[in-house]
Order: structure tokens, then sequence, then C-alpha cells
């Protein structure tokens, strides 16, 4: 079973990715395949800087990431050029993944952690999309904590994302982290148990 994991800021989706990657599922962290997705020579990379520009490469011939989000914060057209590079990198790599572990252990459970999981229309690669949400104001109060950002800041990027609204209308399974990490720990057992893993 493939489980498509996402979640908007603060959601607990990262814990509850872990909890299940403790539980013996194997995790796909699409964020850090987006970081793959910009090495030096890959085929994104070098989509990225025929787009954006030399600048874009730092001093050690990488993408200097700071430099690109520079360029496409706040710019909407040019955001949608970079994911038009680079979601489809990810998706591909996430893709070659999925099939590898399945043809080494076909029955062992494969989460994808994916916060544009429904934005990328990654929908396929699933067999179920798992949601987590949270209240707006649980959301910015627990982000502030965590990165030290101001509200303002975590506000823009909650604007930004879905809504749990959006995100809950396309879920198989809503996980609520509005409450206590006891809760969250219950509500994630139970579902593990439901889809016949054992914790």
């Amino acid at each position: 079973m493939v489980i498509g994991l996402t979640g908007g800021i603060a959601s607990g989706k990262s814990t509850a990715a872990r909890r299940f990657g403790e539980w013996g599922a194997h995790v796909i962290d699409a964020d850090k395949l987006g970081h793959r997705a910009y090495l030096k020579d890959s085929a994104a990379y070098h989509a990225v800087v025929a787009a954006f520009g030399d600048d874009v490469v730092g001093e050690d011939g990488e993408i200097d990431r700071r430099v690109l989000g520079g360029k496409v914060f706040g710019n909407p057209e040019k955001l949608q050029q970079l994911t038009d590079i680079v979601w489809p990198a990810i998706r591909d790599m996430a893709a070659t993944e999925i099939a590898g572990v399945r043809a080494a252990e076909p029955g062992r459970v494969i989460v994808l952690e994916a916060a544009v999981l429904i934005e990328a229309g990654w929908q396929d690669l699933v067999d179920e999309i798992w949601v987590t949400v949270v209240d707006r104001e649980v959301a910015i109060e627990r982000a502030t904590a965590r990165d030290g950002s101001d509200r303002t800041a975590v506000e823009a990027r909650i604007n930004a994302q879905l809504t749990n609204e959006a995100r809950i209308s396309a879920a198989d399974r809503v996980i609520d982290n509005s409450g206590s990490a006891a809760a969250l720990e219950e509500q994630l057992a139970d579902l593990w148990q439901q889809i016949g893993a054992n914790a």
C-alpha cells in the first residue's frame, strides 16, 4: 500500500511520517527528493539555470536556493515556471523509489510525505491520501515557536497554501492535530491498525 501523506505548516505531517517509519513503513520524503532534484548536472539543474540565469549558481557550482527563492518569491508566474521544472523531477524520483520498494518488499507500506502532493497532481502515485490538519491559530502558534518566525511571515506562508478544506476534500483519511501530542499518537496508531499494519 502506498500512502500519500500531506498537510500544511505545523500540521504534524513530519511527526506522522516519522512515526509510521518507526512502525515499519518505508518513508519517501519529497523535500529530500527536491534537494536532490537541484543537484549539479541533473536535468532539473540545467533547466533551472537556463530559465533563471547563471547567477542562481553559487561558488560551489550548486544552485543557491536562497538566490533562486528571491527570484520567485511573490511572483506567481516565476514560481509556476520553477515548479513546472522541479515537480516532475521529484515525481520521477518518487515513482522510481516506490517501484523499487514494491519489487523488493511487496508487502511493505510506503509513505510518500509531500506537502505539495495535491497541488502537484501526484495522486496517481498513491493508493490513499492521508491529510494532517490543524486549526489556523494553532498552526501559527506552533510555527512561530518552532521556527522563530514572526506571525506575519507564518500567516503569509499559510495563505499561500491550499486550505484545510481543499485538502480534506481530496483526502481518504484525515488526521486532526489541533489537540495534544497524545491525541495525535492515538489517531496515528488507530490508522496504522486499520490498514492491517502492526504498530
